[in-house]
């Protein structure tokens, strides 16, 4: 791996501005998944930061979120400076919110390495991804390197997109890098059955490394009117004029994940056997990262964490349960009692309640979108 002297600030850019709708009705506008105790007695938000703090420090994170999230946010991580939590005044997707941050991360510190990562996945060995998240971090402080996480599967997964990785890339002081070939869509199950029969491809968990100079290079390159768009918010970070040029511009960024944007095109643009060496590519590594990963995407997916063996039932209160295996129940205030039920997620709130087999609580999300449909706002 080629060294640098310079010395780079490293930051944390962690996405914060998701709803979680599948998480519903626990998962809020205000209170989405990121700013839930799921997995444990503090949110994933938290949880995220405090794996992170022994590589960045608190003063280094930088959180992007939305306007009706940042005051939760701000309350959660009260050591994160105010001004490094970032409001979109609306969605636009992965592209726009990492250039945000890029955009601040160069104004202040004229170039920094950034990690790019969600806030509410779980990981379960926490040291060892704290030493690839500083093997990635130098790997990406080269200029042109874009560096990104694979999970290794554990199933032929459809709701995931895939990393094909090539051949070895760079020796890391705790793992390998591998060239990757490319970035496939979520595929149907007999080619996700092929994925893992090849042993060369692993799951895209969004984690992603490189300098803020870097990103916005291949801004340019591949999203130019966003480039552009955020080139002239730049200018006015730090001035009572940044407001109101970020409520005009930004939601007229392109919707588009950093997948699609950049990372894709990227890919394809790298010669076959060049490694991405030639002058002036970007070159794209993926770094495996076997460390108990979970995105938490479902009700189903907290039970599995959270069971210790296949058929227990899992609550948070007191209950009575007779005859009934493989329930997840959520009434923190109330006694929960189950008869001759099986594999069932009931979730209550103080104006709702969710009852629905585990195998369907991926359909969790359409009772939001129904609930929008009908104006329902004070159940979102």
């Amino acid at each position: 791996m080629n060294g640098t002297s310079e010395k780079l600030a490293t930051c944390a850019v962690l996405l914060a501005g998701g709803r979680g709708t599948r998480f519903w009705p626990r998962s809020r506008m205000r209170t989405p998944k990121q700013l839930l105790n799921i997995t444990g007695k503090t949110t994933m938000l938290a949880q995220t930061v405090n794996r992170l703090l022994p590589v960045f420090g608190s003063r280094n994170f930088w959180v992007v979120t939305n306007d009706e999230q940042a005051a939760a946010v701000r309350k959660e991580l009260r050591g994160v400076p105010g001004g490094q939590i970032l409001r979109e005044p609306a969605g636009r997707n992965t592209a726009a919110a990492i250039g945000l941050a890029a955009v601040h991360l160069v104004r202040k510190h004229g170039d920094a390495v950034m990690a790019v990562l969600p806030s509410d996945s779980y990981i379960a060995n926490a040291q060892h991804f704290r030493a690839l998240v500083k093997d990635a971090l130098a790997l990406a402080t080269e200029p042109g390197n874009l560096v990104v996480l694979g999970i290794p599967p554990t199933r032929p997964e459809t709701g995931y997109g895939y990393i094909e990785r090539g051949a070895t890339a760079e020796r890391l002081q705790n793992e390998t890098a591998y060239a990757v070939k490319r970035f496939t869509e979520k595929p149907a199950l007999e080619q996700a059955r092929e994925y893992i029969e090849s042993r060369n491809y692993l799951w895209n968990a969004g984690m992603f490394f490189w300098r803020s100079s870097t990103f916005l290079k291949a801004l340019e390159r591949f999203l130019p009117a966003t480039h552009a768009a955020l080139e002239r918010l730049s200018g006015a970070i730090g001035t009572a004029r940044y407001v109101p040029a970020l409520r005009r511009i930004y939601p007229k960024l392109e919707n588009i994940s950093v997948d699609y944007a950049v990372m894709e095109p990227a890919t394809r643009e790298v010669p076959e056997g060049m490694n991405g060496r030639q002058r002036g590519a970007f070159r794209t590594f993926v770094i495996p990262a076997e460390v108990g990963w979970s995105d938490i995407g479902s009700w189903a997916a907290v039970y599995e964490l959270l069971a210790t063996r296949p058929g227990d039932n899992v609550s948070v209160s007191r209950n009575f349960v007779l005859d009934s295996t493989g329930n997840y129940l959520w009434s923190p205030k109330k006694f929960v009692a189950a008869i001759g039920v099986n594999d069932l997620v009931f979730v209550e709130t103080e104006d709702a309640v969710l009852l629905c087999s585990r195998e369907r609580s991926q359909d969790v999300g359409k009772i939001v979108k129904w609930l929008e449909q009908q104006k329902l706002r004070v159940l979102l």
